[in-house]
């Protein structure tokens, strides 16, 4: 088969699953993936934050992440890297953030009552995550 003659790929949101990397604070989903549609350097899935509640610490290794706010209010926290103090980005519904290979940060939902959900997209093919203890 050529590259100009292959199936497009529909994944209904009951597809989604959270058979893929997780970090504690956050539920992951996948939609797009190697295992899902036979990606070779995409992933794409959901991540949902609950209410007052914070990720832990952690990084995406080699990928380079785009997140867009479906819904909620997330705060993505890093460390500046010229002083190293904490910063927070404070997000809202229809905004993007992007996520440089290797940054330790975590996602914070600060709203008492609503969940916060977002869309990522991975420039790797699966959801690499690895949890730290901080994000010194």
């Amino acid at each position: 088969m050529d590259a100009f003659h292959r199936k497009l790929h529909h994944i209904a949101p009951g597809l989604l699953t959270a058979d893929t990397a997780q970090t504690g604070g956050m539920r992951r989903l996948a939609a797009i993936s190697g295992a899902s549609v036979g990606s070779s350097r995409l992933w794409m899935g959901q991540t949902h934050v609950a209410p007052s509640t914070a990720s832990a610490d952690h990084h995406h290794g080699e990928s380079e992440t785009a997140i867009f706010v479906v819904s909620g209010t997330p705060c993505f926290v890093f460390l500046d890297p010229d002083g190293g103090e904490e910063v927070r980005i404070e997000a809202k519904a229809g905004d993007y953030i992007y996520v440089p290979p290797f940054v330790p940060h975590r996602e914070e939902n600060p709203d008492p009552s609503r969940e916060a959900v977002v869309v990522i997209a991975r420039s790797t093919q699966e959801a690499i995550v690895v949890n730290l203890p901080g994000l010194r």
